[in-house]
């Protein structure tokens, strides 16, 4: 389907169990996105995107460090593949090939100078990540500097649908839960309303997956996206969610990667501004 009957397919499916007002307050929360799985042939791939592999960058663009220690490349998304189901997210000229990097301290392939780095910034300091966009005509193959970490490539394959704020995610804040609701509804608001939705897994086109492109972002450890001190949630859009992977993970026992980006950014095609957003237990 379409992104405007799979709404409307939505809309429906939550107004029969929550009643019309109450539906269209919820799903105007959803966001279009993708749930990202192992592509099994080629020709299920999202045009380039994947986990690992080589940087797909446009020739002169150096290659992202912190304190001149080489980040590593985590990801691509193909937004040009992507983009009609996003409809206004991105910018009016596209966004092209979005690279993900990051400090690489937990794969059995780090180099031990990176602990000092992310001890001095954090999992959470915009110094341990980049996003760097590239234009698809342009971007080529780059090979990774000594000491970045390099990831066997899984191509992604990406499902389009909507994503739904997670039970803690800020979208809830001042949600409107109706006047029949109870004081705990009010003040768990994604707690009342997913309570309410039976046969939740049968939603037509909303996305339940571990690995996410746009959409909205999910909080395992019941944490909010880390930001900038002072900074609103709301006023920042997903980007992308890794759950622990075979070969890399954060945080130590586990953890699901996000990257995050100010909504005006993202529409302005301002990727420099994108801030690495993890959840870590």
């Amino acid at each position: 389907m379409d992104p405007k009957s799979t709404l409307s397919a939505l809309r429906d499916f939550c107004a029969e169990r929550l009643g019309p007002e109450l539906a269209a307050r919820y799903v105007d929360l959803a966001r279009p996105g993708f749930a990202l799985t192992e592509a099994q042939d080629p020709g299920e791939a999202a045009g380039l995107s994947r986990f690992g592999g080589r940087a797909l960058l446009e020739p002169g663009t150096p290659w992202p460090t912190c304190d001149g220690f080489p980040l590593s490349l985590i990801a691509v998304l193909d937004t040009d593949a992507m983009a009609p189901w996003l409809g206004d997210v991105l910018p009016a000229s596209g966004a092209g090939l979005l690279n993900f990097f990051y400090l690489d301290t937990e794969s059995e392939q780090c180099d031990p100078a990176s602990y000092d780095l992310m001890l001095k910034y954090s999992h959470y300091g915009p110094e341990v990540s980049r996003v760097i966009p590239a234009r698809y005509a342009h971007a080529a193959e780059t090979g990774p500097p000594a000491r970045s970490s390099v990831f066997d490539p899984v191509p992604w394959a990406a499902v389009p649908g909507f994503a739904f704020p997670d039970t803690w995610d800020p979208a809830w804040n001042g949600f409107d839960v109706g006047p029949d609701a109870d004081d705990m509804a009010r003040a768990m608001p994604g707690s009342y309303v997913e309570g309410l939705l039976t046969e939740w897994s049968e939603r037509p086109g909303a996305l339940d997956s571990e690995d996410i492109a746009f959409g909205r972002p999910q909080f395992p450890t019941g944490s909010s996206p880390m930001l900038p001190s002072g900074e609103d949630p709301n006023r920042y859009h997903h980007l992308l969610q890794l759950s622990g992977q075979d070969e890399w993970y954060i945080g130590g026992d586990g953890g699901w990667m996000h990257w995050s980006i100010p909504t005006g950014a993202l529409r302005a095609g301002d990727f420099g501004r994108a801030v690495p957003t993890p959840d870590i237990w």
